[in-house]
């Protein structure tokens, strides 16, 4: 255990101009305060904010940083409170112990809704000060390295938290020689026997290769000496987390691992990264597509250095980094190194300033940014572990602007990383020049050039695809938008027909002096729940109008013919003022078309729309829209014995009309039924029929099977009536075919 004394003399070894008086309050109060406690290994308490203090001065934290991390366990353990302590050490040292006080109560390993709440207020409590992170990673890793003292279940819950959360989180902050411990420890509590079995392994492996790393080093240093390059290089095996990692992540078995050994090159300017890099390539041969260059496009958490593999003496594949001291300093400590003493100044400020600059932090801020987009805590959490997890790519604007992204990402998120506005507006993409589809994953070095039209709007289904946070919420967000103008749109017209049915004139400004008794906030969710069939029209109409007393109308059956003289009236009228209007295309229209709704596709551009599961409707059939509470409107074709349902219910039908596009044809759902000869080939005959004639198959069902025949049930899609019709009559006429006919036609 570190003395006082001794944790003083190494804080004033790297800043001559510390507080000294402050370190010295501040393991007195902690001491005084622990008094008697003892940890699970026996040792005084005491001991653990030492060692904790002990690992930040390893990293040349500010004394206001030794000193909370003296302090970080008094508010939780002891009786000291906040108060005392802002009064004893000031507001700026109370403030960070009190956030790390809050942390300590926080647990990551609990159930999936709880974890993702404990998970957004740890991040919280770190966006304000990058401080309360580091003393944090600082009091976890010397957790881990006491750990074999807990009892069991504690041990796994510690260091599943710990894989979870913690070591991802410092790499991503770039600390990654507290994450590699972490990982390393994690790894042996969680699966010990396989971390033993790559460690026997490798002892193998190092009994064959004895003496290699010594000799590659010895070369390396030797033919870069000769070329006037004065480099610090050291070699290791790698981990046996590590190892274990990409085993998994790779499918390959311990035999298949190529680059069991790494090496590092530390030299002084960055212009020597590169000749030492010409130097080795021209010693051994480069592994092709293994060289990766973190100095030109350094990774978002900082980190910066030239990655290559090549292969060395007895044909052995050898992984070796070079960089520079000051790279190394960032590469191994990450956010930490920004805060490192600078110039005589210390202090919070110091540190404050120069993690604004990082890029780690960048990405913490930006973390932060999307609690504010209100997805709830489990999608946060999961879309943020997506994220620590991930390594990088590194893509590029046209303009050249370098964006980072996770390793996966599409140009969906590509998009959205550039600006939230790009990806809401995004319909394709060109990479590297050449046209490609939105869901092509993207590698190091694409160019992405993102096509735009202000007349898009996200589908929902690219939430399954895009890989970054960012983009996933703000996919969600602008997909809840467009169903909330949707569904007011709808109700908007809804209650226009209503009033206009009734004789009364619709104003949309003076339905706000009547939200409030329907428990809403405005205008528009009132539209929306009207839209979305929670609020009838009827309701509304005598609450604007107490006087109003609806129609009762008389039940019709919707097969029935209009009646001579009714074109004007639609060709289906439950009462005088509710007809279906609609429009055939390439056809006379029969009825008016005023206070109809456009039908354009499953999805309508404007309004919430689906069609019937059974039969579909396809343009050239008579059409009814039903309002269905919570989905929208579902299109029937009037032949639908399903319709009988809604016979009394008239303030759910709506009328509809066709609007087909002809310059942009879409593809429209049907389903026919087939009765054909049971015998190979006659399968293969009806869809090459269907195939030939430009029909789209979504399912095939059979539904009865006898000895000479059997009947199948074909979802179709197909561009209108007449497309529909000619499948059919071209089924009927093959010799293996007895009937072909529409369900519901």
């Amino acid at each position: 255990m570190m003395r006082q004394y001794e944790l003083v003399e190494k804080v004033t070894s790297y800043n001559p101009n510390a507080d000294e008086a402050l370190l010295n309050k501040a393991y007195v109060y902690a001491m005084q305060k622990h008094g008697t406690q003892t940890r699970a290994s026996g040792d005084p308490y005491i001991s653990h904010p030492l060692e904790v203090a002990a690992i930040l001065t390893n990293m040349k934290l500010d004394d206001a940083t030794i000193a909370v991390a003296l302090l970080h366990d008094t508010i939780e353990d002891t009786d000291a409170t906040r108060t005392e302590i802002d009064r004893l050490f000031g507001e700026e040292i109370g403030k960070l112990v009190e956030g790390l006080t809050k942390i300590q109560r926080l647990d990551l390993v609990s159930r999936k809704a709880k974890q993702a709440e404990n998970f957004r207020k740890l991040l919280l409590a770190i966006a304000d000060d990058v401080r309360v992170l580091l003393v944090k990673l600082a009091d976890r890793l010397h957790n881990m390295r006491t750990l074999h003292h807990m009892r069991e279940d504690k041990r796994l819950r510690i260091a599943e938290e710990t894989m979870e959360i913690y070591a991802p989180l410092a790499g991503r902050m770039g600390m990654q020689d507290i994450r590699d411990e972490l990982e390393d420890i994690s790894f042996e509590t969680l699966y010990p026997d396989a971390r033993e079995t790559i460690r026997e392994r490798l002892t193998i492996l190092h009994s064959k290769n004895e003496g290699l790393i010594t000799d590659i080093e010895e070369d390396l240093t030797q033919r870069l000496a000769e070329q006037g390059i004065k480099a610090k290089i050291s070699g290791r095996e790698k981990r046996a987390y590590s190892i274990f990692r990409k085993m998994e992540e790779k499918s390959l078995g311990f035999e298949q691992l190529s680059d069991i050994y790494g090496f590092r090159a530390i030299v002084p300017t960055p212009e020597d990264c590169y000749h030492v890099l010409g130097v080795i390539h021209t010693a051994w041969p480069c592994v092709p597509g293994r060289f990766k260059d973190y100095i030109s496009t350094p990774k978002q958490n900082d980190y910066r250095s030239i990655h290559t593999t090549v292969v060395g003496p007895k044909r052995q594949r050898v992984e070796l980094q070079i960089r520079t001291h000051a790279m190394h300093r960032i590469a191994e400590n990450g956010i930490a190194a920004h805060a490192l003493y600078k110039d005589g100044v210390t202090g919070g400020r110091n540190i404050q300033s120069m993690t604004a600059e990082s890029r780690a932090y960048g990405w913490l801020r930006g973390t932060i940014d999307l609690l504010a987009q209100g997805e709830s805590p489990e999608e946060f959490l999961e879309h943020t572990k997506l994220e620590l997890f991930h390594d990088q790519v590194f893509c590029f604007t046209p303009k050249g602007r370098l964006i980072a992204l996770p390793r996966g990402a599409t140009p969906i998120d590509f998009a959205y990383a550039v600006h939230t506005d790009i990806g809401n507006t995004c319909v394709g993409c060109k990479i590297n020049g050449r046209i490609s589809s939105l869901v092509t994953e993207l590698t190091n070095g694409d160019e992405v050039d993102i096509v735009r039209s202000q007349a898009q709007t996200p589908p929902p289904a690219w939430e399954n695809i895009a890989v970054t946070g960012k983009a996933r919420s703000a996919i969600r967000k602008a997909t809840k938008a467009s169903a909330r103008q949707q569904y007011g749109g709808l109700g908007k017209h809804i209650l226009e027909r209503a009033f206009s049915h009734a004789g009364k004139d619709f104003d949309e400004a003076a339905l706000e002096a009547h939200v409030k008794k329907f428990n809403m906030e405005g205008t528009l969710d009132l539209l929306v729940a009207v839209g979305r069939g929670d609020i009838q029209a009827g309701a509304v109409m005598e609450v604007a109008y107490p006087d109003y007393a609806p129609v009762q109308s008389a039940e019709r059956n919707p097969s029935s013919p209009p009646a001579a003289g009714t074109a004007s009236e639609g060709w289906f009228d439950l009462d005088k003022g509710s007809s279906v209007k609609f429009k055939i295309p390439e056809g006379p229209q029969q009825g008016a078309n005023e206070g109809s709704l456009p039908i354009r596709s499953g999805v309508s551009g404007s309004l919430p729309v689906r069609f019937a599961p059974s039969g579909g409707a396809v343009p050239g059939d008579r059409i009814v829209g039903i309002l269905t509470q919570g989905v929208g409107i579902t299109i029937y074709p009037i032949q639908s014995p399903d319709l009988k349902e809604f016979d009394d219910q008239p303030e759910r039908w709506l009328d509809v009309r066709w609007d087909v596009d002809p310059n942009a044809p879409e593809r429209f759902p049907a389903q026919i039924s087939v009765f054909a000869v049971n015998e190979p080939g006659s399968l293969a005959a009806i869809t090459k029929v269907i195939g030939d004639h430009r029909g789209n198959i979504d399912n095939i069902k059979m539904i009865r099977k006898a000895s000479d025949f059997h009947e199948m049930l074909i979802d179709l899609e197909v561009w209108d009536l007449k497309h529909l019709n000619l499948i059919l009559n071209q089924l009927r006429a093959k010799p293996n075919v007895s009937e072909a006919q529409r369900v519901n036609g």
